[in-house]
């Protein structure tokens, strides 16, 4: 079996071969299907893990795990396959894992996206957003377009030399650029700083950053609010057009025992919830209350905040965003969606108090200097790149540097990525664990005389959260209530009762969290079924109970 550590990153065919041997070496809990094509061909690989022995995956509740569908977060991947060898190597070992595979199952697709992560990954990368297609030109567009100009494996900055530049050295550490000040006389040394790469069609003098050929992002693909591209960029011709995310909406579609879905990213090191493009006040109230508990405790697992992206992650204080795998889960489906942000160097030197995307157009000198000395001390320097010169083909003497971003800013070095990831094994853990969970409270049968027998069931819900999971699921008729089928023995008829019986939805205890907002602790968590049966030859009676979200339930009772 290929040896799989989490200290690096895994090309298309060594996650294949990976998968492939977990899949053989156990068969009783991990099957490995292909849920679709990329646009390139390449496999899109969905792991089933559950202890097959209990059951099987499609009759419990389960849970879905997606990453890397944007083209270099490719951490996301790594941490699929941690929480894979993790539920499999702490089988019988531990307790949570073991009874999280006992009565309920994950999905994983640790890549979604394989076309956009082999060329991040490539010995000369390209980053792309998302999706290899182009779109939505054919052609690639004049202008500078990004990419390894030098050979050397990474994608960095260029500064060059210019009267007019809007950029100057750092008195405090010259390595840094810093803008100048708005009434700064010309004549300094400064720089106009630019991707590195080739500038298409150069006229010897105006540069312009050329639009990506490939424009799409799969992530504003879902159907939930999806816009046009004059409204939402990246999000395509039509809702799910692309291979890669109509193979996962399929997949989730033929999968209604999905109780909650995470989708990792990179970064932010943050926990976002829904919604992108409204307000917290448009969530049902139940709901809200129990994402703020689950992010809580995802907090303290993880040490990631929980934070609402339309309060707190839009990139533009005016423009919401739309078409998300998250918004999609939850407002359509009724589950609670997470999308995992990845990493943060600004929390590696101690930043708590910031805005996540504000921070990017201005932040105190101060927070660049600390991370400079984060790189000279912690990364020992490989992280920020000292200026070097180099004779760009077109524009003579630059010079190249600057942060390594896929190395320490898209992902997590190397060698921080297994404590990076780690932690948030164990929150799937906890998020599958608190789903419901159908259990057989009583069943009782007594003869009362002249072959016939008073049979009664009571059913509860031993999950945290309701068979329904969220009021969301209600609301737009996104769950079925539980079932009740009973089946007779040769020549038993039903004198009461129905042998089909639709019982409703069970509670959980997800509002049971202080004895003083005790009102009433009712029994809305257990529902009674009651069937009187001749049976004069007595026989088996066959007794299912089935909820998507809760699991299948099937005993036999001997008449005697």
């Amino acid at each position: 079996m290929p040896e799989v550590r989490f200290d690096r990153f895994y090309k298309h065919a060594e996650l294949t071969a990976i998968l492939q041997a977990w899949a053989t070496q156990h068969p009783d809990r991990f099957r490995l299907t292909s849920i679709g094509k990329s646009y390139e061909g390449r496999d899109i690989w969905l792991a089933t893990v559950t202890n097959f022995a209990t059951g099987p995956d499609t009759e419990k509740p389960a849970f879905w795990i997606e990453a890397n569908i944007h083209a270099v977060e490719v951490t996301g991947c790594t941490a699929a396959l941690h929480l894979i060898a993790k539920l499999l190597t702490q089988y019988g070992r531990d307790e949570k894992v073991t009874r999280v595979l006992d009565t309920r199952a994950f999905y994983i697709a640790p890549r979604l996206n394989p076309d956009g992560a082999e060329l991040a990954l490539a010995d000369r990368p390209r980053f792309v957003r998302s999706s290899v297609r182009p779109y939505p030109r054919l052609d690639q567009q004049d202008g500078l377009i990004e990419e390894d100009i030098d050979g050397d494996g990474r994608i960095l900055m260029m500064r060059v030399r210019d009267p007019n530049g809007a950029w100057k050295p750092c008195p405090d550490d010259p390595r840094w650029l810093i803008a100048r000040e708005p009434d700064e006389a010309p004549g300094g040394e400064y720089y106009r700083l630019l991707p590195e790469g080739r500038i298409q069609n150069y006229d010897g003098v105006t540069i312009k950053v050329a639009p990506a050929r490939e424009g799409l992002d799969l992530n504003r693909q879902y159907p939930m609010e999806w816009a046009p591209e004059g409204e939402q960029k990246g999000a395509g011709p039509y809702p799910a057009s692309e291979p890669e995310v109509r193979a996962m909406v399929q997949a989730v579609i033929d999968r209604p025992n999905i109780t909650g879905y995470i989708t990792y990213h990179t970064m932010s090191g943050v926990h976002l919830r829904p919604y992108s493009a409204h307000p917290d006040d448009d969530l049902p109230t139940a709901d809200l209350r129990t994402y703020k508990l689950i992010g809580e405790r995802a907090t303290k697992i993880t040490g990631y905040p929980a934070k609402s992206v339309f309060h707190d992650f839009k990139y533009e204080p005016k423009q919401v965003i739309r078409g998300g795998s998250d918004d999609w889960m939850y407002d359509h489906l009724g589950v609670y969606a997470w999308t995992t942000e990845f990493w943060s160097p600004q929390q590696q030197i101690g930043l708590k108090d910031y805005h996540f995307i504000e921070w990017y157009r201005d932040h105190p000198l101060e927070d660049d200097l600390k991370l400079l000395k984060w790189n000279d001390e912690v990364l020992q320097g490989k992280g920020y790149v000292d200026w070097y010169p180099f004779d760009h083909p077109q524009l003579g003497r630059v010079e190249l540097g600057g942060w390594d971003q896929m190395y320490c800013w898209a992902n997590p070095p190397a060698e921080l990525l297994e404590k990076e990831i780690a932690p948030h094994s164990d929150f799937a853990v906890f998020h599958l664990l608190i789903s419901p969970l159908l259990d057989v409270y009583t069943l009782d049968v007594k003869s009362i005389g002249g072959g016939a027998y008073h049979v009664r069931l009571v059913l509860c819900n031993t999950g945290w959260l309701p068979t329904n999971i969220t009021q969301k699921a209600l609301d737009r008729k996104a769950v079925r209530p539980i079932e009740v089928e009973l089946t007779l023995p040769e020549g038993a008829t039903l004198i009461h009762g129905e042998k089909k019986v639709e019982c409703g939805q069970l509670d959980g205890r997800a509002d049971k969290r202080n004895v003083l907002s005790l009102y009433a602790d009712d029994t809305s968590d257990r529902v009674k079924v009651e069937w009187v049966v001749a049976a004069p030859q007595g026989g088996t009676l066959k007794i299912e109970a089935r909820h998507a979200r809760a699991g299948t339930l099937r005993r036999e009772v001997e008449l005697k």
